[in-house]
């Protein structure tokens, strides 16, 4: 017999040795009595299917679909069905599950023929999957060498994934089977298909629209967002990794094996710079427009999405186009910390508008625009206070005022000022590279890697307090910051394709530092195993005005 502690309700019980996750809850049912159904758990911090089997003492904490690690095996099995619907119903054809978009993930899919997807495709797609559920097919998992799992992944055309197992260095692979459809999945999954009760599927542009449960109420469809300028900056990074050739894990590192790091990192940079020149221009020519001139620009963008160095970068750029720009952050009108509103937990909620002294940010625009000289605060991070440092701005003819900051675009700071023209940019990391072609990479994972990294690197938190920290940035983004990115004139993408490679020299030092024995663990843990995809590659061609600098260190700008 093995001891099992169940953290849902803090008792320890005993079960035979090899018993499942699945009996284990079966068994705890009634005492635990989650709101949802149960879809997977985390054993001894680790996030594991309900098939999985134990055969020592552990700690086991029982999961549903709710945000987080549950939601994550949800919609993993949720997308194992699309494919086998699509590959039942049209052989030969191909699905891409490219990014999250308008609250779902957005599917690319050819057919063998290349005609294009219609109404009524989407239509016996969506028949094919409910019969699927309506079947309970259960997910098998096999675990095999990776020369066999390669093997059986060539045989049916997957390059994709025969391209991450290759460049892998792992001795055995995982991958699944749903009835006889075979994928691979870099997480557990659901039991049986009957677990997934909630979902939709949609006609989308030239695709389809996989539509998931929601976060906090997992019996609900998540609310549909429209998000035309968001689906073109993925759209165009897709465009860009397609003639680069770099859709997916396998393909960056079958590049870096090559020797070819130095130039992705070159071409990745050069394409940043190209958009951020085109920004520029544009903003000039705005400038100089006769009517409605734009003299304000507003940059914002959820945490860790690089806009700080972004923000200098065009400040560069604006300066070669002959305007003379001067900035100064949101930040810098914080409230004295004792005023700062507070979570229910207590900590400060710094992300909240209220956060902002707006009434003083307001009078200070008014009276630059007015042709004012004003002495603009700066805010002391350490004494928690308002500062003025002798920091006087006014605008003259060939000065364009840049605000940077997380609620740059809530229109709640610029309401009071009427007839003036504002350019808005959006900044944020749009990761288009997957690890295969049904396994994206989350556009948060990319921003909490960078986080670790930056807070580990400047010693505010380490990778255990970022995390913990990170659900209620997340929240906090949902609220104060992404529900304005849709009224940016422009979207500035800052993820590289070569990024995950570098991060992982840094991050792996710094991810192993979380003890096992906190719930932490489960996301660096998550965090380790997805990075070690990529072959890892030196900062050391890095340019030092990349936005990379911003969180590996060695930027040649000053924050």
């Amino acid at each position: 017999m093995l001891q099992v502690r169940c953290k849902n309700i803090n008792i320890t019980k005993s079960f035979p040795e090899g018993i499942s996750l699945l009996d284990v809850y079966q068994a705890l049912a009634d005492e635990i009595k989650l709101p949802y159904p149960v879809v997977a758990a985390k054993v001894n911090n680790a996030t594991q299917g309900l098939k999985f089997r134990l055969f020592q003492n552990r700690d086991v904490e029982f999961l549903d679909a709710r945000e987080g690690a549950g939601h994550r095996v949800y919609v993993r099995s949720l997308c194992f069905v699309l494919y086998k619907a699509t590959s039942d119903l049209f052989p030969g054809s191909k699905l891409f599950i490219e990014h999250p978009i308008s609250r779902g993930y957005y599917c690319n899919f050819k057919k063998r023929g290349n005609e294009p997807l219609t109404e009524q495709d989407v239509e016996q797609i969506r028949e094919r999957m409910q019969e699927i559920i309506h079947l309970d097919m259960p997910f098998r998992r096999s675990e095999a060498t990776t020369e066999e799992a390669i093997r059986v992944f060539k045989e049916r055309g997957f390059s994709d994934k025969v391209k991450l197992l290759e460049t892998s260095g792992q001795i055995y692979s995982d991958y699944y089977m749903l009835g006889d459809t075979v994928d691979y999945y870099y997480g557990p999954l659901v039991p049986s298909a009957g677990y997934l009760t909630v979902w939709g599927l949609e006609l989308m542009n030239d695709g389809m629209l996989l539509r998931v449960p929601n976060h906090h109420n997992p019996t609900l469809l998540a609310e549909k967002l429209d998000q035309p300028h968001t689906f073109e900056v993925f759209a165009e990074k897709v465009r860009w990794d397609i003639i680069m050739r770099l859709s997916n894990a396998g393909d960056v590192n079958k590049a870096v094996l090559k020797g070819h790091a130095s130039e992705l990192i070159q071409v990745s940079e050069a394409l940043q710079e190209k958009k951020i020149v085109k920004i520029a221009e544009e903003i000039d020519r705005r400038f100089h427009a006769e009517t409605d001139p734009v003299r304000i620009v507003l940059i914002t963008g959820p945490s860790s999405s690089g806009k700080t160095t972004f923000t200098k970068r065009l400040s560069v750029q604006l300066l070669a186009c002959g305007l003379r720009p001067i900035s100064f952050s949101t930040d810098d009108y914080f409230v004295n910390r004792v005023d700062t509103p507070k979570l229910p937990n207590g900590q400060y909620d710094f992300d909240n508008i209220k956060a902002v002294d707006s009434e003083l940010l307001e009078d200070h625009l008014a009276r630059l625009v007015a042709g004012e000289r004003v002495e603009v605060p700066e805010y002391n991070f350490v004494t928690g206070k308002r500062e003025y440092n002798g920091k006087k701005l006014k605008l003259q003819g060939d000065n364009v005022l840049i605000i940077e900051g997380i609620h740059a675009l809530n229109p709640m700071l610029t309401k009071n000022i009427p007839g003036i023209a504002y350019y808005k940019i959006f900044v944020s990391a749009l990761t288009s590279v997957s690890l295969d072609d049904h396994n994206w990479i989350p556009t948060r994972d990319n921003r909490l890697l960078r986080r670790i990294i930056r807070d580990y690197n400047k010693g505010a938190y380490s990778a255990r307090e970022t995390i913990s920290m990170w659900p209620n940035v997340c929240a906090a983004e949902e609220k104060w910051i992404l529900p304005f990115q849709e009224t940016a004139d422009v979207m500035f993408n800052s993820a590289l394709n070569i990024e995950f490679a570098v991060l992982r020299n840094n991050a792996e030092i710094i991810l192993s530092t979380v003890p096992k024995n906190c719930p932490e663990y489960a996301e660096a843990h998550r965090l380790l195993k997805f990075i070690h995809y990529f072959l890892p590659v030196s900062d050391k061609e890095i340019p030092p005005t990349s936005i990379m600098r911003e969180f590996v260190g060695g930027s040649s700008f000053k924050y």
